[in-house]
């Protein structure tokens, strides 16, 4: 019989997760010696090498590739058992474990506020993360749910609407092109872009637009953030696009402008999404129908 630790298992899954120590170590609040202790110990009940390295990159071995798939079965189940436990504390208790995408935490604070007064014992553990950072905690089952732009295709995910997103081109106030009420989108072809790095849903949106009209923009910065953007924007470096979201105290401030471009705003959606076979918790169904009430409401006063 194998013996090894739980807590052994759960470092084996994180640092097979990310092919790295220290970003398990991190996660785990533990050192990176830590780390790979646990490792050797779990190696030296199985009997097996878990891992191999080239250079600075560290791989699965067979045996780790193995382990890997029963841990994530295993994990499942374990977070599974803590949810009904959770529930047999009773209704309203619990915890929820929430990812969100790098934009929404511009609206998410006031959104979990008002959840929070109304389920105090509800205990909300928020993940701010880029888009491929959401999608591959929804896949490695270490979130409830997540808030983001519309998932792709063939993720095993059920994605519900809640609320409106409209991406627009904004320049800094004093821009040429702020003074013009209607703006080709073609013209937009001559113009510097600061964008969000390729994989994340602005940058997707981005680039449909403009190939759906046989336009090549010319993105002159990737950057990783929205503040960045917005930063650059306004020092007059060149256009971006970004959700309206994100910029209503620039708006308001008046330090950025929103250009009246053709086929802009783009209309999309905020999704919340989970796992399509996961057994949501008390916790976790109580957030998902707030949002859909709160987007009905709203979408009611307008």
């Amino acid at each position: 019989m194998i013996n090894f630790t739980l807590r052994q298992l759960q470092v084996f899954e994180k640092v097979a997760s990310h092919l790295s120590y220290s970003r398990a170590a991190k996660e785990l609040y533990l050192s990176q010696p830590a780390v790979s202790m646990q490792i050797k110990q779990l190696e030296g009940h199985i009997g097996l090498p878990l891992f191999e390295q080239f250079g600075k990159k560290i791989f699965l071995t067979e045996a780790g590739r193995e382990l890997f798939h029963y841990s994530r079965s295993i994990t499942q189940q374990l977070a599974e058992m803590e949810t009904v436990l959770e529930e047999m504390k009773g209704p309203g208790q619990g915890k929820l474990k929430l990812s969100v995408v790098n934009t929404v935490n511009y609206f998410t604070p006031k959104l979990l506020a008002k959840f929070c007064r109304q389920h105090p014992g509800i205990n909300v553990i928020l993940q701010v993360a880029n888009r491929d950072s959401v999608l591959k905690q929804l896949a490695d089952n270490s979130t409830d749910l997540a808030i983001m732009g519309q998932p792709p295709d063939g993720q095993d995910l059920i994605a519900e609407p809640f609320m409106e997103n409209p991406l627009v081109v904004i320049a800094a106030p004093d821009h040429p092109l702020a003074k013009l009420r209607r703006i080709k989108l073609a013209r937009l072809s001559q113009e510097a872009f600061l964008s969000r790095e390729p994989g994340s849903g602005t940058r997707g949106a981005m680039e449909r637009i403009f190939a759906e009209h046989q336009i090549k923009p010319r993105i002159s910065m990737e950057m990783e953030t929205n503040e960045a953007i917005k930063q650059a924007v306004q020092a007059g470096m060149g256009l971006g696009i970004l959700s309206l979201h994100s910029i209503e105290l620039e708006l308001e401030t008046g330090r950025l402008a929103v250009l009246k471009v053709e086929h802009f705003p783009l209309k999309r959606h905020w999704y919340v999404a989970h796992r399509s076979h996961k057994r949501l918790s008390g916790a976790a169904l109580a957030f998902k129908q707030f949002l859909l009430k709160e987007a009905k409401n709203t979408s009611r006063t307008r």
